[in-house]
């Protein structure tokens, strides 16, 4: 039976208790079944807290996943930056370990001058680093997700986490984020083609965000998120995953729009019209 969870990137903006826990308490109240535990701006939720989060959202059967913070650089001049990087996704994972969570959402890299070829071997070797050190602290259930990115001068093409995670025996996954593939694709995405792209990797869950974005003053699409009304659609989505029950087994999309749980009821609502109850 297909699955489908559906959640905030953090603690909902109506949740009166700003808490993590209280943020998977208002995701189950609302009529939610995912949640995705911020680390944006730094790792600052404790080993012990994390244990106590993935117990509540196992008895709400809340589908958890984590973002590792933003200041991530594998490619960075200063080898100080890619060895604090590794940290923040060690720290990333172990919390996700700890909760229970299925995977780590990361901004992976910028090219910093690289060809994309150099940046992609900086990456792998950084990530062969990081899984070498999840073996050494026993972190073996989470897997680390490697975002499809917006903007051109990061990396993270489809093709490239793709490639990544052939490379590196899916211990690092694709994380789908719907909007930056469209804003990649100048305004134009196939799911359909994304969808085909990520089969052979055989993935028992597909990871992904979703929300949408807008043009600039140059008219062009550009990695600002706004909430969903437009641009890429909602509803060709949801019927593309619906329509690949064989192939698409389970999948999560989480909400990254200003208005994070509102757009997660309003993308329930869509897949409740097109047939699938969630």
């Amino acid at each position: 039976m297909q699955k489908i969870f559906l959640g905030p990137a953090g603690v909902g903006i109506g949740s009166k208790d700003r808490s993590t826990l209280g943020g998977l308490e208002y995701v189950k109240e609302i009529g939610l079944n995912a949640m995705e535990c911020e680390f944006v701006r730094g790792v600052k939720m404790n080993p012990e807290l994390a244990e106590e989060v993935g117990q509540l959202a196992k008895e709400l059967k809340i589908n958890l996943s984590v973002h590792a913070p933003y200041y991530i650089n594998l490619c960075s001049k200063k080898k100080q930056i890619i060895e604090a990087s590794k940290r923040m996704i060690l720290d990333s994972a172990d919390r996700a370990e700890k909760m229970g969570a299925g995977a780590v959402a990361i901004h992976t890299a910028y090219y910093s001058g690289l060809t994309p070829k150099q940046a992609f071997e900086m990456v792998k070797q950084g990530f062969e680093d990081i899984l070498d050190e999840m073996k050494v602290r026993g972190i073996k259930n989470v897997k680390l997700g490697a975002e499809t990115m917006g903007r051109w001068s990061q990396f993270g093409s489809l093709e490239e986490t793709i490639a990544l995670s052939k490379q590196l025996k899916q211990a690092v996954i694709p994380f789908i984020d719907w909007s930056h593939l469209y804003v990649r694709g100048k305004g134009t995405i196939d799911y359909a083609k994304i969808f085909d792209a990520l089969k052979p990797l055989k993935l028992p869950h597909i990871y992904s965000h979703f929300q949408n974005v807008k043009k600039n003053k140059q008219g062009e699409w550009v990695d600002i998120h706004v909430p969903i009304n437009g641009h890429p659609p909602f509803e060709l989505l949801a019927k593309e995953v619906l329509k690949r029950k064989v192939d698409i087994t389970s999948i999560t999309i989480i909400s990254e729009s200003p208005i994070i749980e509102q757009d997660s009821l309003k993308m329930k609502k869509v897949f409740n019209i097109l047939g699938y109850e969630i």
